[in-house]
């Protein structure tokens, strides 16, 4: 339970209110009160100031914990005495100093300083992969983790109350400055105090609390709700604040979860766009004819490519407007779509009709390299390689195609000069 509630009921929301709610609240408000917007209403002004300070400190993880547990008293120095103006936290939240840029310096600023409090428990990552479909829709995973919790039986005492009391042997430091003598030297060197095993406190067996068995802690399960915006990016992290580790005397620890994209089988993204590799046949590539995509949200796509178009072997068309939401904006990026050629396959067909037809249609050799008349010419034919024969002639490294030496010895040694 919070100390108070004053900055919560600035911005309308309850103490348990997600940083999107949060920013939900603070973004209705700011506008409404914005003193550009309210020019003859002197309340507006101040409104605006008090809706901003409360964001500035519920916005922040520490100063929320602070405030939490303390108060506005406890964050004296802190946040509490102004941080940043309530014109440069409009502008730094809607980007720009909102209705014409009228504040002008209207608020001041405030005297900083860093924020009061107990240390904080470690913070927990978690790194949650989802698919680009429930990324493109939009989801909210229910996450479970285990986390260290104040126990509820002895309030994080460890035993009942009045049975624990500090070391004598470290008092309460957990540990004991040692002395050993090694020939004329005495050497001092700390260790862990052997009399309560590094806790600094010492409870008797029979006084344990039969909860956490004097550990103070025990072991929760915590099921969160994660938001995975639509159009969210990989390394996107979702903080939930304060539902982390637990532990006496500290701030509870957070819990962060950072976004990855999972691979996808059809879809390469890149940042707000889709790319996608689409294999057609020659005939639909010439003639034309429908293709048919499979999108994100269960659409299928019907895409036409018109007679003649004459698609080439990796061109690439774009389809507006067809990609992954923007996760700031409304609006959507582009697919784009890099056709694959099928040829048919040799000897695909025996008509000699068809072949003087095809070259009766297409369009008629625009450059021939023509030997002149008095050349001598020599009949070869073509021959077929198999993907070994291929690497050797292209694919390079042992199995390549060897460059001759300047002597044209096609083994001849070469020397590498390095620079020293």
């Amino acid at each position: 339970m919070v100390k108070e509630t004053k900055l919560y009921d600035a911005l309308g929301v309850s103490p348990t209110a997600t940083d999107a709610e949060l920013k939900k609240a603070y973004k209705t408000g700011a506008l409404k009160w914005h003193p550009d917007k309210n020019a003859h209403n002197p309340a507006a002004e101040e409104k605006f100031k008090e809706i901003s300070h409360a964001y500035e400190i519920l916005s922040d993880a520490q100063k929320r914990q602070i405030y939490d547990q303390y108060g506005e008293a406890g964050l004296e120095g802190g946040a509490g005495g102004g941080g940043m103006a309530a014109e440069d936290l409009f502008a730094q939240f809607f980007g720009s100093t909102g209705f014409g840029g009228g504040l002008g310096g209207m608020f001041g600023g405030g005297m900083g300083g860093a924020s009061r409090g107990p240390p904080k428990a470690r913070t927990i990552h978690h790194t949650h992969k989802v698919s680009l479909e429930d990324i493109y829709r939009g989801k909210i995973s229910k996450l479970a983790l285990q986390r260290s919790v104040i126990c509820p039986k002895c309030e994080g005492r460890g035993g009942k109350e009045g049975a624990v009391r500090r070391c004598p042997g470290c008092d309460g430091h957990g540990m004991k400055t040692m002395m050993r003598q090694m020939g004329p030297m005495i050497q001092r060197f700390q260790t862990v105090c052997p009399d309560c095993n590094g806790e600094g406190e010492i409870i008797k067996e029979k006084d344990r609390c039969k909860s956490c068995n004097g550990k103070k802690t025990i072991v929760d399960r915590k099921v969160l709700h994660v938001h995975v915006d639509r159009g969210v990016r990989s390394g996107t992290k979702v903080e939930f604040r304060g539902e982390g580790d637990q532990a006496p005397g500290v701030q509870a620890g957070d819990v962060v979860f950072e976004i990855e994209q999972k691979p996808h089988p059809r879809f390469t993204r890149k940042e707000d766009d889709l790319l996608y590799r689409a294999e057609i046949e020659l005939v639909t590539a010439l003639a034309g004819g429908t293709i048919y995509i499979e999108h994100l949200d269960e659409r299928w796509l019907s895409v036409e490519i018109l007679p003649g178009e004459a698609i080439a072997p990796d061109a690439v068309k774009m389809l507006r407007g067809q990609g992954m939401p923007s996760p700031r904006h409304h609006d959507f990026g582009n697919m784009y779509i890099q056709f694959a050629v099928k040829f048919p396959e040799k000897n695909w067909t025996e008509d000699p009709a068809a072949f003087e037809g095809l070259r009766n249609i297409l369009p008629a050799p625009t450059f021939q390299n023509i030997p002149p008349p008095d050349a001598m010419t020599d009949s070869v034919e073509l021959e077929d390689l198999d993907h070994q024969g291929q690497a050797r002639a292209f694919g390079g490294g042992a199995g390549g195609m060897e460059e001759d030496d300047e002597d044209g010895h096609p083994h001849a040694e070469r020397v590498q000069c390095a620079s020293q």
